[in-house]
């Protein structure tokens, strides 16, 4: 099959007004998708067509001549040097306001347009459809015909972490505008759904994770008093199956089937709401869960789980504020190596000190009472305390942990890679080092009692954070020596 069918596209057009260039993104994208959407329903039909079938995603393209200097306190908006620069872009409606505004500092900046038209880069088909919930792609075979030699499929060449790894090289001399491609970001859409079972459109910009079913009965309450308070901002809360309530008294759907990482969201109308995200238990998931909320460019992401506390002088019930991590979680080695510092941040740290004093009434040197400030520890074996302890737990000594869990620095080291601000928050649940294990009758009573006060201090932390200006929370902090345009 030599001929190949596309979509008219128009010529690509230089704006200098963002709105103007999204629109025209948009325009570019219903086109592509609904040119593959219409062709393969046609093909599952009719049988296979007599040429093969192509549409592109649309690019931002981005030409500067000038070494000008900007803003130096801005650690996004801008290029470094001058030269060529394009994002692949895909679901514009979904990102209207990030590329409305990233677009337009863009321009702001440097003064230059930017050139939107269709990309040299095929749409896979399985993306294509993925939002019409009545269309679904065949597995190999199923079709009376090869899918991929009539239509694209996803390409791992496209979909991988190059740019954010900082180990892209430009086939071409134009470098990357973005910290993601359009294939990335739509490969972790279609896993966001799979794994949440709610749609990414419902994610906020502050995400809570917990590696606890606990904390979601205590944010569904929190929740409901909000949606009844006319004065707190929030205006929907949506849990598994995207089943939503506007209301504290409207009855919430039971899902048809609990997900891997059940997902819930307390909404504001600017998506500046909070997410909880219940991980479950361990690195991996960890990983997968920040590595495809990640396309959608949070503006932090905590982690208010339980811990083993490690010091003698630490009560069940004690927060731990991560100031520092142990990685022996390995999931990111190959990604980050561990050579690579994983700091704390200024701006996270304060709003959660801040938030467990509001919430403990306690405040200075009284708060150490109940919070420790320290390293923390992520282990991948869950039951590390049977293997031989002279080797874990002298290193926990030399490193100064004063906790462990099995997430925490997996969602801070992914927070580092991705550039999304990140902290942490832990509960101490048992000190396995001193002979208090977590066993039934005192995990109840400690979780009747820890959970409700736990997660108010992440609500409120995320609450300080979200009036925080965009350029202070989004740091240089988390900036490399050349990093992309685009948040």
């Amino acid at each position: 099959m030599t001929d190949i069918l596309t979509p008219d596209a128009p010529a690509a057009e230089e704006f200098l007004d963002a709105k103007a260039a999204v629109a025209r993104l948009e325009a570019l994208y219903t086109q592509a998708t609904e040119f593959l959407c219409s062709h393969f329903m046609k093909a599952m039909s009719d049988g296979a067509p007599a040429a093969r079938i192509r549409a592109f995603y649309p690019e931002v393209l981005f030409k500067t001549s000038s070494y000008a200097q900007v803003d130096t306190r801005l650690s996004f908006g801008h290029v470094s040097a001058p030269g060529s620069f394009r994002a692949t872009i895909t679901r514009p409606d979904l990102f209207r306001s990030y590329l409305t505004q990233q677009i337009g500092l863009l321009i702001e900046n440097h003064g230059q347009p930017v050139s939107i038209g269709a990309s040299a880069t095929p749409m896979p088909v399985h993306f294509a459809v993925a939002h019409d919930a009545s269309m679904t792609v065949p597995q190999e075979g199923a079709a009376d015909f090869t899918l991929r030699d009539v239509f694209d499929v996803p390409d791992l060449t496209t979909t991988n972490d190059d740019i954010v790894n900082g180990t892209y090289v430009s086939p071409d001399g134009i470098g990357p505008l973005a910290p993601f491609t359009a294939q990335r970001v739509d490969y972790s859409l279609a896993r966001l759904s799979h794994y949440t079972a709610t749609d990414a459109a419902h994610f906020q910009n502050h995400v809570l994770f917990t590696n606890y079913q606990f904390y979601v009965a205590e944010f569904e309450s929190y929740a409901r008093a909000q949606l009844d308070d006319p004065q707190s901002g929030y205006t929907a809360f949506v849990s598994t199956d995207n089943a939503t309530i506007t209301a504290g008294d409207e009855p919430l759907a039971a899902p048809v089937k609990t997900p891997q990482m059940p997902t819930y969201h307390l909404k504001r109308e600017d998506g500046s709401g909070i997410t909880l995200v219940n991980i479950g238990v361990g690195p991996s998931n960890a990983k997968t869960a920040t590595d495809h909320i990640a396309v959608l460019r949070p503006h932090a992401w905590l982690m208010v789980g339980h811990c083993a506390g490690l010091r003698n002088s630490q009560a069940l019930g004690d927060f731990v504020l991560a100031h520092a991590y142990l990685r022996e979680d390995h999931v990111l080695d190959d990604d980050l190596p561990v050579w690579v510092p994983i700091p704390a941040l200024a701006e996270i740290q304060i709003a959660l000190e801040q938030a467990v004093a509001q919430v403990t009434n306690l405040e200075g040197y009284e708060l150490k009472r109940i919070m420790r400030t320290g390293t923390v520890a992520t282990h991948d074996d869950r039951n590390w305390e049977l293997r031989d302890q002279s080797g874990p737990v002298q290193r926990l000594s030399q490193s100064r942990a004063v906790a462990l869990d099995m997430e925490s620095a997996t969602i801070a080291a992914n927070g580092y890679r991705f550039r999304v601000p990140y902290g942490t928050l832990l509960c101490v649940s048992d000190k396995p080092l001193h002979g208090e294990l977590k066993l039934p009758g005192m995990a109840s009573d400690f979780y009747k009692t820890q959970v409700a006060r736990h997660l108010m201090i992440g609500i409120h932390a995320m609450e300080h954070l979200r009036t925080m200006p965009l350029e202070r929370i989004h740091s240089r902090k988390l900036r490399s020596f050349e990093e992309t345009a685009f948040l």
